[in-house]
């Protein structure tokens, strides 16, 4: 038989918050601490309860003397951990975060807080120095209205506001480094959320060279479980005090923030996929809104959730002046439609490249500068088909010992006229070298017209509905087998040729069919 459970002496009583994502369970439940569990039971911790017969997870809030409910209480079952995981700070942001997305506590504690890894958690923690004071140049930021008077208040720990719309061409993680390396040395706490992986390891390279390498953390999903965790426990203990991440990070713990800052708050990754729907744009406002901090929103280009945080007043314009951002944009001449553009090039309103445009990418060129030609479509490629199948020829010759990325590129790589060409299909390959067609013995020959492809032309007749066919050619003209065209039955405009078959004999009257095959086979041919 057990021993009976003694309660604690002091504050025996527990308020916990249970995992549980039905709504109506969204609340604080009380249960008993046992005399050996008192010590590790405190605030933040994660333990295990019985809810409704079940061991489930949840966290504790608070101790308390005194319980409303006026039933049996149950006891905590297990204290998972002593480390105290989730924060007062934390946990304010996770009660804004759901009342504003209508969503349960527990659904924003899973984004919040990531699952424990025992094995890193027991490791002792290193012990850092201090951080020393180091001057950082921030004379980049002079170009920007207003951005000397808003480094300096992140010298001074003062919590203003700013979206920042960065000049084309800026180096914008170099940016950020400079403006976190000031309010780290200021004894501040940064965080900088960005999309993806990619801006990630930019921030964190620029970061490096301003910061020691054991204050600046990088959190990202493609860690790994012990990884991420382990560096999740250095930001919760204070060592790390400039945190990069993805839209997740924007819930770390950082001791004492002085700094939260988002990178192209327009990007679609910031928003999170599950339940509730979080947008990192909006954590990181109520963050800075809660703790009182300094915030910066930035990128290229400025989204409407930006423009209305500085017409609110809630956060100030942060911006180049019109002299020095048409020192840094580029040129842009757009093409005229008028007269006088059309007789000095005629040929400018149909070719695919004007006249200007050919001058501006030679300029380029010639000062050893890239050019981008963006087109709206791919356009077509000439390509080899047989001439009785129709079935396109791509070549497929193995790579070169070489190693090149082309066969017909690579040095050493095989010509493309000593290649024996044949149709995918299992059929007898032809005799005779050269591009000749497996399956039929016919020439790979560029595809002939509509007109000549005649009772072989086999392809659909409607794209949308492969199924339907093109009928055969007819015998002679005014026959009864003579086609008929007409639209398709679907509404689209391609055009179904239909046959007359013989007469009924039971009415005695003609009927369109058309000829519809349930399958087809797409052939191609392949280099060997």
């Amino acid at each position: 038989m057990k021993p009976a459970r003694q309660a604690a002496e002091h504050e025996p009583i527990a308020r916990v918050l249970p995992m549980l994502t039905v709504p109506h369970l969204d609340r604080e439940f009380d249960y008993l601490v046992a005399a050996e569990q008192s010590d590790d039971a405190q605030p933040g911790v994660r333990v295990k309860v019985r809810f409704h017969g079940r061991l489930v997870d949840a966290f504790v809030l608070e101790r308390r003397s005194d319980t409303d409910h006026a039933g049996k209480l149950g006891w905590i079952d297990k204290v998972v951990s002593p480390e105290c995981v989730l924060t007062h700070d934390v946990r304010r942001l996770v009660d804004a975060v759901a009342a504003r997305y209508a969503g349960t506590r527990a659904d924003v504690l899973r984004l919040a807080v990531p699952p424990r890894h025992a094995t890193v958690e027991k490791k002792t923690p290193v012990v850092l120095a201090p951080l020393a004071a180091a001057p950082v140049d921030t004379a980049a930021w002079a170009a920007y209205s207003g951005g000397e008077r808003f480094v300096a208040a992140l010298r001074e720990t003062r919590a203003a506001r700013a979206v920042w719309q960065a000049l084309p061409g800026e180096s914008w993680p170099a940016r950020l480094a400079e403006v976190a390396a000031v309010t780290v040395h200021a004894g501040r706490g940064v965080l900088a959320v960005v999309p993806d992986q990619r801006d990630v390891d930019l921030l964190h390279a620029a970061a490096l060279t301003r910061l020691d390498a054991d204050r600046v953390v990088a959190l990202s999903a493609g860690l790994g479980p012990a990884e991420r965790y382990r560096r999740w426990l250095a930001v919760l203990r204070g060592d790390a005090r400039f945190v990069i991440g993805t839209r997740s990070a924007v819930f770390a713990p950082v001791a004492d923030l002085g700094l939260v800052m988002l990178w192209d708050d327009g990007d679609d990754s910031l928003a999170e996929p599950r339940s509730p729907y979080p947008h990192a744009r909006d954590v990181a406002m109520l963050r800075a809104h809660q703790l009182r901090c300094a915030a910066m929103i930035g990128g290229y280009a400025r989204t409407a959730e930006a423009q209305a945080l500085v017409r609110s007043g809630w956060a100030h314009d942060l911006t180049a002046t019109r002299h020095t951002l048409r020192a840094h944009a580029p040129r842009v001449i757009a093409l005229e439609d008028s007269a006088y553009a059309h007789e000095r090039d005629a040929a400018a309103h149909t070719a695919r490249l004007p006249t200007v445009a050919l001058d501006a990418a030679r300029a380029a060129l010639a000062k050893h500068t890239p050019v981008l030609v963006q087109v709206p479509r791919r356009g077509y490629v000439p390509a080899l088909s047989c001439a009785k199948c129709r079935a396109v020829a791509r070549c497929r010759a193995e790579r070169s010992a070489a190693g090149g990325s082309s066969p017909f590129g690579a040095p050493g790589a095989a010509p493309m006229r000593s290649a024996r060409w044949s149709c995918r299909p299992r059929a007898p390959r032809a005799r005779s070298a050269g591009r000749r067609c497996g399956s039929r013995g016919g020439l790979l020959a560029p595809p002939a017209s509509r007109s000549a492809r005649g009772r072989a032309d086999r392809r659909p007749a409607c794209r949308r509905h492969p199924w339907i066919f093109r009928s055969g050619r007819a015998d002679r003209p005014g026959s009864p087998r003579t086609p008929r065209s007409s639209g398709c039955w679907c509404g689209c405009p391609a055009t179904v040729a239909w046959n007359w078959p013989r007469r009924c004999g039971a009415r005695r009257r003609c009927k369109a069919l058309a000829t519809i095959r349930s399958q087809f086979a797409s052939r191609s041919t392949r280099c060997t």
